[in-house]
């Protein structure tokens, strides 16, 4: 088995890219087609620390190249208090015909890209092709740093970035961070109202509090495109209101997510209008371009696991990782037992 540590997946991630978001588009289509198993989310919590998981993702992808495994990924908030990275992740692969284990891999990089690339590509297709100049971020950590990325890949025509953060500072200092690596976009520290002026949004935060109604920003653009990353944000008349586009319905509206509420506060789910991969594949046109869309991803198994076979190749021709022995239950052996008889 090979494994591949926290640097070996940095490596491995440098140029690729281009190869992340062909292949969260494919995982998206294929799932879309049916190609794929995806149960539900397990959610492990320790006792007294509602607010700490642990979540398990099995997943299977069809297509041309198949690919089963795992996610196991922890959320602990208050790591963010000790000066330690929220999330923490390992990727798990499997072979297809034996089932052994072929690579274990640190996954919360593959986990953040995977979810920057699915908001990129989400902002280009709603956003039907138009311009992008202004964007808005909620929230000034890992995640809505690699938005930034790809959003700057799908959206070339970006001037401005305006963030939002509960603690001012960091959004000052992630400014600062973000416009020396970006000398052509202005990045600007703002209040929530000013965020939420621009014409794409990535909520992308720790709340979890359904504290963000819209109702109360009127002054927003008219076919705004929000990527509603840690769905729980929102409030549930918000979702109501809007133009509501998901990965997966049947994950999305769940586990008290905004969609999940709203689901039951109306007792129906008909203000779902479309999954991703029924867009991606033409086979869904977003209607009512008028409304505010609201993109609401669960973060399906089947991305990370693509996106984690996409860095398993690329490490392998680089040599990067190693290679571990006794990760497979050993030889079959066969006994033979000769009963009730003699020689």
């Amino acid at each position: 088995m090979r494994i591949l540590g926290r640097d070996d997946v940095r490596a491995a991630l440098q140029g690729l890219d281009s190869a992340v978001l062909d292949s969260v588009r494919t995982a998206y289509v294929l799932h879309g087609q049916g190609q794929s198993d995806l149960p539900f989310s397990t959610f492990l919590r320790p006792l007294g620390r509602p607010d700490s998981r642990i979540i398990a993702l099995p997943a299977y992808l069809g297509g041309p190249a198949p690919v089963m495994g795992l996610k196991w990924i922890s959320s602990f908030p208050e790591n963010l208090n000790r000066g330690m990275q929220r999330a923490s992740s390992l990727c798990i692969l499997n072979d297809l015909e034996s089932g052994y284990p072929v690579a274990l891999m640190e996954g919360s990089q593959i986990s953040s890209v995977r979810t920057a690339a699915s908001a990129a590509l989400a902002s280009g297709l709603l956003n039907g092709g138009r311009p992008v100049r202004t964007v808005g971020l909620i929230g000034c950590g890992t995640i809505n740093h690699r938005v930034v990325s790809y959003l700057t890949q799908v959206h070339p025509d970006i001037e401005t970035v305006f963030l939002q953060d509960a603690f001012p500072e960091r959004a000052k200092v992630f400014a600062g961070e973000l416009a020396a690596e970006y000398p052509g976009i202005t990045f600007k520290a703002v209040d929530v109202a000013r965020a939420l002026s621009a014409e794409t949004v990535s909520i992308a935060t720790t709340d979890s509090s359904y504290w963000l109604d819209l109702a109360d920003h009127p002054d927003r653009p008219h076919g705004q495109v929000i990527l509603h990353l840690s769905l729980r944000d929102l409030s549930a008349s918000s979702v109501l209101a809007a133009y509501n586009v998901v990965d997966d319905a049947q994950h999305a509206v769940r586990e008290q997510t905004s969609l999940h509420r709203a689901e039951q506060q109306v007792g129906h789910r008909e203000f779902v209008h479309a999954e991703i991969g029924a867009v991606l594949d033409g086979r869904t046109a977003p209607s009512d371009v008028a409304r505010t869309v609201v993109f609401s991803p669960f973060g399906l198994g089947v991305l990370d696991l693509a996106v984690a076979e996409a860095v398993l190749t690329a490490a392998t021709k680089a040599g990067l990782g190693t290679e571990v022995e006794g990760f497979d239950p050993g030889s079959h052996k066969v006994t033979s037992t000769l009963v009730g008889g003699t020689a």
